[in-house]
């Protein structure tokens, strides 16, 4: 599972991304409202713990746009302010939680996990397109047609994973490098190809209609031989 913690105040985020990073959460650090709204947004992150008073934006105007573009992550308010209006506007325009500052670790990290686990709650156990499936608790891949299936794993079940929540969306390199590699971590380019190739062959290994399909200076997508 992937946090975004957004907040300004350096030593409270490290010292929260340790904490998450101790109970094997994966965790990225934005400082600043226009850096966070970015981040948040790209639909990467399946949790963001969201301060409101930012500089160059504030917290409420990057929940719309998380609302706007990336719905379904789930969000924590977090913010020194305590005022019930405050909670209400924040609530209103869809957090999930809403925690006041100081608070306490353990009680941040509880909310985190009754967050994450509702999200993981509403979330289908496999996942579908064309004559496939990827069977999310054992880890396969499944042909429809035939029932044969072929285990995946690791990049490739992370890239496929993504790939099959966006169904005929074009998704950027960049996109793809930050769900699956982390927005911070640089790799090489041809790492990507070569992970797109393994997929591409365990789906010709299926006899699938499925393909993986380069969209020419833009990125990829997930389609079907026909369509």
């Amino acid at each position: 599972m992937k946090i975004l913690i957004v907040e300004d105040e350096v030593r409270l985020a490290e010292a929260t991304a340790a904490m998450l990073r101790q109970n094997a959460y994966t965790v990225d650090l934005a400082f600043d409202g226009e850096t966070g709204s970015e981040k948040a947004s790209s639909g990467i992150y399946d949790l963001v713990i969201l301060d409101v008073m930012l500089p160059k934006r504030d917290g409420f105007e990057i929940l719309e746009d998380i609302r706007s573009l990336a719905p379904e992550t789930r969000v924590i308010m977090l913010t020194a302010r305590g005022e019930l209006r405050d909670k209400l506007n924040g609530l209103k325009n869809g957090a999930d939680d809403y925690m006041t500052k100081p608070f306490h670790m353990e009680e941040l990290l509880a909310r985190v996990d009754i967050q994450l686990k509702k999200s993981a709650a509403m979330q289908s156990n496999r996942l579908e397109y064309g004559d496939i499936y990827l069977d999310v608790k054992a880890g396969m891949l499944v042909s429809r047609k035939n029932g044969e299936s072929l285990p995946i794993a690791g990049k490739e079940y992370s890239l496929l994973e993504y790939f099959l929540s966006h169904p005929g969306q074009i998704l950027t390199r960049d996109q793809l490098y930050s769900k699956v590699w982390g927005w911070d971590n640089n790799i090489e380019s041809n790492n990507l190809e070569a992970y797109l190739s393994f997929l591409r062959k365990k789906l010709r290994l299926l006899d699938s209609n499925v393909e993986i399909k380069s969209v020419r200076g833009l990125g990829y997508r997930i389609g079907t031989k026909d369509a």
